[in-house]
């Protein structure tokens, strides 16, 4: 079993924000997401969409603010539980907390703080009738290993960030043997960069580029695995395409999932907390980020980044309800870690 200070559900943006936060205190922090990487919809949705209002960025790439602030907080050593849901969660007659995952890890601590987000993520998925039979066996949904897909012929679909990123990411690191790339528009959602690099790729014929397509079947190989993908053309009707691995990348639909159970008090699906130092009705929980609800909540992550902050002082008074906690300023004392 995993034990720490305070274990925070969600490791995106303010949930890293939080780890430093709690460093600060000589707390340590586990993060549990179910994500493969930090960073939250960040990362897995729009790594180069431009943030405005950081302070003291002008301009910064979502994917750079992730990697800032993973830099920021390493110096107090997190632990990572990535790739895993957070499922359940006990109370102990100590009055700490058990949480375990969808895959059965486990992690205790006298403090949770749920900074999930907009909650646990799940795929868009295409209407293709036989789909979910496919799912580990051609289809996903997700890249969590891009070197699970080397020398392997390859089919996305979406026009997205995402689509256009992973796509540029593995024909450049020469990861695949053949990619292309599906979507139902001649013009893409993503980053100008991208789209244009993706264009220069199947103007060089690095990729094949189908546009004012969707994929509509899959059929198997004679294995029971996914081997090829029915692509309808609004001019040139179905097209056929043999491929190992179909990955539609229309992004993730966000839900409470298993929070929902834990016996707190929501509303709208948000978790409800004290604005005094965003704690739930439940003693030792907290709630900070998009996932929370109080009057007047913006879902900004520099609102996320006050409400972390509040929370683990509030965190530190209950691990050490004897101890004085007075505030220090880094500018100061500096950062340092354990």
């Amino acid at each position: 079993m995993i034990q720490t200070d305070i274990i925070i559900i969600g490791a995106g943006p303010v949930g890293l924000f939080t780890v430093f936060e709690a460093g600060l205190l000589k707390l340590r922090c586990h993060l549990i997401d179910s994500l493969p990487v930090p960073g939250g919809q960040l990362t897995e949705i729009y790594p180069k969409k431009p943030i405005y209002d950081i302070p003291g960025y002008p301009i910064v790439n979502a994917g750079e603010l992730v990697d800032k602030l993973i830099e920021q907080s390493a110096v107090f050593k997190p632990g990572f539980t990535l790739g895993e849901s957070a499922l359940t969660m006990e109370e102990t007659p100590e009055g700490h907390f058990i949480i375990t995952t969808n895959k059965g890890t486990q992690h205790t601590a006298p403090i949770v703080i749920i900074a999930g987000g907009l909650g646990v993520f799940e795929p868009r998925k295409p209407p293709i009738e036989n789909l979910e039979q496919f799912e580990d066996k051609g289809v996903e949904y997700i890249i969590r290993d891009p070197e699970f897909y080397r020398g392997k012929n390859v089919v996305i679909s979406g026009g997205g960030d995402s689509a256009l990123d992973w796509t540029i990411f593995l024909i450049e690191n020469k990861i695949v043997k053949e990619l292309s790339l599906v979507h139902r528009r001649t013009s893409f959602r993503g980053h100008l960069d991208s789209v244009q690099k993706v264009m220069d790729m199947a103007n060089s014929g690095k990729i094949n580029l189908i546009t004012e397509s969707e994929v509509t079947g899959i059929k198997p190989n004679g294995n029971g695995h996914l081997g090829s993908v029915v692509i309808k053309h609004t001019t040139l009707g179905d097209i056929v395409k043999d491929t190992d691995h179909f990955i539609p990348l229309f992004g993730l639909t966000p839900s409470l999932g298993p929070i929902a159970d834990w016996g707190l008090e929501i509303e709208k699906n948000a978790v409800k907390v004290n604005t005094f130092d965003y704690s739930t009705n439940r003693k030792g929980v907290y709630a900070v980020g998009d996932i929370n609800t109080y009057p007047g909540k913006l879902k900004l992550i520099l609102c996320g980044f006050h409400e972390g902050t509040l929370a683990v002082q509030s965190a530190f008074a209950r691990i050490f309800p004897n101890k004085k906690n007075v505030l220090k300023y880094t500018t100061v004392n500096g950062v340092s870690g354990f």
